[in-house]
Order: C-alpha cells, then sequence, then structure tokens
C-alpha cells in the first residue's frame, strides 16, 4: 500500500503554488479553451499567488499578478489586466532586490500589452520599448530567449 506523503502547511502552501502555477501555464498554451478550462484558469492564477503570499516573498507576489495579469488579457478582462500589471509593477519596484533581469522585462511587457489592450497606445508603446530594452538586458540566454518569444508572440490588440 502506497504511503500519503506529509506536509507541513507551509510545504502544502508551496506546492499548491508551484502546482497551480504549472497548470496556469499549460492552460495558456492550450488554444481552443473551454468555458471550464478559462473558469480554472483564472481561479488557477488567483490560487497560486494566495499561496505564494503565504510562503514566497515579493518576488513570487510580483510574478503572481504578472500571471494574473496575463490570464486577464487571455480572457479579454481589459480593465482587470491593467489593474494587476499595475500591481506587477508596483511590486516590482517594491521588491527591487529580490527581481531577476527577466522580472523587470516581463512586467514592462504586462503593462504594455494591458494599456494595448485597454486602448491606450500611446503609453503601450513607451511601455513596449522598456520592454525590448530590459530584455536586452537579460544576462541568461535561455531567459532571454523565453522573454523575446513572448514579446514577439500573443495579442497587442493592434500596438504593434
Amino acid at each position: 500500500m502506497a504511503t500519503e506523503k506529509q506536509f507541513t502547511i507551509g510545504e502544502a502552501h508551496k506546492e499548491f503554488a508551484k502546482t497551480t502555477n504549472g497548470r496556469i501555464w499549460e492552460l495558456l498554451a492550450k488554444e481552443n479553451r473551454t468555458q471550464l478550462e478559462d473558469d480554472e484558469l483564472l481561479y488557477a492564477a488567483f490560487a497560486s499567488c494566495y499561496h505564494w503570499l503565504k510562503v514566497g516573498t515579493g518576488v513570487h507576489q510580483q510574478r503572481g499578478e504578472y500571471l494574473i495579469s496575463k490570464v486577464y488579457v487571455s480572457l479579454a478582462v481589459p480593465q482587470q489586466a491593467l489593474t494587476h500589471a499595475k500591481k506587477c509593477w508596483e511590486l516590482a519596484e517594491q521588491h527591487g532586490d529580490e527581481m531577476k533581469d527577466f522580472d523587470i522585462a516581463f512586467a514592462y511587457e504586462c503593462l504594455a500589452r494591458a494599456y494595448a489592450m485597454n486602448g491606450d497606445v500611446e503609453t503601450g508603446l513607451r511601455y513596449y520599448a522598456l520592454a525590448r530594452e530590459a530584455g536586452e538586458k537579460i544576462r541568461d540566454a535561455a531567459d532571454r530567449g523565453i522573454f523575446e518569444k513572448d514579446l514577439r508572440g500573443g495579442n497587442w490588440f493592434g500596438m504593434i
């Protein structure tokens, strides 16, 4: 008989944060999601952020806000996408010592896309330029490639 793994509360929060984060990326990559999958996507984004709030640091919350904004972009909910993109950036500034170079680039990309989605092309283009500039400074080639692929992809709502 298999034994069940025992977790402390903190370990459980960390496991749930990682698991829901992984599921978010699976669902974002899926074309033609069902309404149930869209619901799961949104709930998973908030759940992951919640669990990281319990056991993570500022960078985990910042990344959680990034994902929440990304999910709202995917679900075509402009105002919420922008609200969470702004929160993502605020946390990046507040916890700058914890941020990796790619966190800053993705925070700018998040703002650019959310502003574009909301029809504010001028602000969107400003953040897009900052995202490109920050992306060029990502030291790790693999991380830079992931960022550049994300920046080139997705819906830019006619901005670029």
